[in-house]
Formats: C-alpha cells, structure tokens, sequence
C-alpha cells in the first residue's frame, strides 16, 4: 500500500520540468522512502514525503535562481519561442531561422541562438 502510494506519488511530482518543480519531487521520493523505511508506517512516509518536498523545492529554486542570474534577467516581453521545424525535437530559432536539436531540452527551457547570442524558450 505505502509503495504504491508512493510510486504514484513520484510518477507524478516527475512531470515537472522546472528546477523547482523536480527538486520537490525527488525530495518528496526521497523523504517518503526514508520515512516509511525507518518506521515502516504511513503516517512517518508522509511526514518524510512532505518535508522532502519542501527541502527539494528550496533546493530546486536556489539552483533556478543561479541558473536566471547566469543569463541575465529576462526581456520586458519575456523570451520568444522557438518555431516547431517540422522533425520531433527539431525548432527554428525566432531570431535567425537556424534549425536547432532540442531534444534534450525540457519544455520551456532557454537556448542561446549562436548567430546572436540571445535566448529563446523551447515550446
């Protein structure tokens, strides 16, 4: 009961793809397994589980916040998004219509266009 509760649990804090968002989730996987783990009850897995997601979230955001200070602060506007190239993974930058491989960036995530040095989002 517990595992499962748990699985389902990590299956879906995992879909977040910001920093935030994957640090409380494996912060919460992480506390749920050694909260059920030391006690072997329900009530100390979800104690574990939620104090591990909000450890993780802190974690998360810290590392958001030095990823944001590295690129600069955002534009008015935000960021544009890139265009789908027609391929699975494949965008065309907003600035030049450069094709770029960005299969193994998380949706949302920035990209710097190498003919002008700005960032885009990945849709």
């Amino acid at each position: 009961m517990v595992s499962s509760v748990i699985a389902v649990s990590c299956c879906m804090l995992t879909s977040c793809d910001t920093p935030v968002g994957q640090g409380a989730a494996w912060g919460a996987a992480t506390g749920a397994i050694i909260g059920g783990a030391a006690t072997g009850n329900v009530r100390a897995a979800s104690i574990g589980a939620a104090a591990g997601a909000a450890a993780g979230a802190l974690t998360g955001k810290i590392i958001e916040e030095n990823q944001a200070a590295q690129y600069g602060p955002p534009p008015p506007a935000g960021y544009p998004y890139a265009r789908w190239a027609g391929r699975p993974g494949f965008y065309y930058s907003p600035y030049t219509d450069r094709v770029y491989d960005l299969r193994g960036v998380p949706p949302g995530g920035l990209t710097r266009d190498v003919d002008t040095g700005r960032l885009f989002r990945k849709p």
